[in-house]
């Protein structure tokens, strides 16, 4: 019998996808797995797919580092990590949410604050004072500027219009491209288990109706912009943290809201200055394995070894 390989396993675990990366001492592999679901407990779902890709393809995981979506309190417990190293197979497993993974990647160990705005959005601060989370807290609580508030907004816009309550909208024409009877619209969706990445889906609609100049969409673009760099603001303002902004998630793609983002954020703090991401997600999961012990994102991670 062979022996196993040594490897390096990275998951970057997010609702709608799990990018992981394999390094060996020979050679780095990547693949995407589905994403995790966030209405069970997420580790053994990770160790779960920690321990098929080792089977798959011979490995002996020596570290297993995670960035994890719905990471909750529970589940990093001692013994809730602990489990991971077992399920996996792992010798060593370290985890953090995604929002850490996510600074790290853009930030590497480097102080300021880390706006991650996809279907749902999470701002991270880090400074001397230490790590801040602002939002990051679902889309019944919060998740602000995110792809799901831009998305609920035009379904609000749509209705609004609709009834004629409110101005008329390209974006009415794009919800009843799914929904042609528009009445019937609340009732498909509310039953519908994706309604979320559906609602989040129409943050495109919104972003190419702005772009067109449609002054509905725009404005939705321009408040969600606003949103956005209250909570770099607030990050920055709870850790004092060098005022370097990083703008990572696909709702920065629409010029409109990244123009409005950055006037909002110079606005509030005029040394205020965008940077570029350094790296990507995954890079910053790997960054997990040797993140120093006096880091201010360390009491941020949890870790156990077998």
């Amino acid at each position: 019998m062979n022996a196993r390989i040594p490897a390096v396993v990275a998951i970057d675990a997010g609702q709608t996808g799990m990018k992981v990366r394999v390094r060996t001492d020979a050679s780095v592999g990547e693949a995407l797995l589905p994403g995790v679901r966030t209405d069970q407990p997420v580790l053994p779902q990770i160790g779960l797919a920690a321990r098929q890709i080792a089977d798959e393809f011979d490995l002996d995981i020596r570290h297993l580092a995670a960035g994890v979506s719905g990471l909750t309190d529970g589940e990093t417990t001692p013994a809730a990590v602990a489990a991971l190293v077992r399920s996996a197979g792992a010798a060593h497993a370290v985890v953090a949410h995604d929002a850490t993974t996510s600074y790290l990647g853009a930030r590497g160990t480097a102080h300021g604050a880390v706006v991650a705005a996809g279907t749902g959005v999470v701002t991270l601060g880090v400074g001397p004072g230490g790590a801040a989370r602002v939002d990051g807290w679902g889309y019944l609580m919060g998740d602000a500027g995110s792809g799901f508030w831009l998305g609920r907004e035009a379904l609000v816009a749509a209705m609004r219009d609709h009834d004629g309550r409110g101005t008329a909208t390209a974006l009415t024409d794009a919800v009843r491209g799914r929904w042609p009877d528009l009445e019937q619209a609340y009732i498909d969706l509310q039953a519908d288990p994706a309604r979320v990445s559906i609602v989040a889906s129409f943050a495109a609609e919104v972003a190419q109706a702005g772009a067109d100049g449609d002054a509905v969409a725009l404005d939705i673009l321009r408040r969600a912009g606003d949103l956005l760099a209250e909570s770099a603001l607030t990050a920055l303002r709870r850790v004092d943290a060098e005022p370097a902004v990083c703008a990572i998630g696909g709702v920065f793609r629409s010029e409109a809201l990244r123009e409005e983002f950055t006037r909002a954020l110079v606005n509030g703090r005029p040394d205020a200055r965008i940077v570029e991401p350094a790296r990507i997600g995954i890079d910053g999961v790997e960054a997990l394995i040797d993140l120093p012990a006096d880091h201010p994102l360390a009491p941020l991670t949890w870790s156990a070894r077998a």
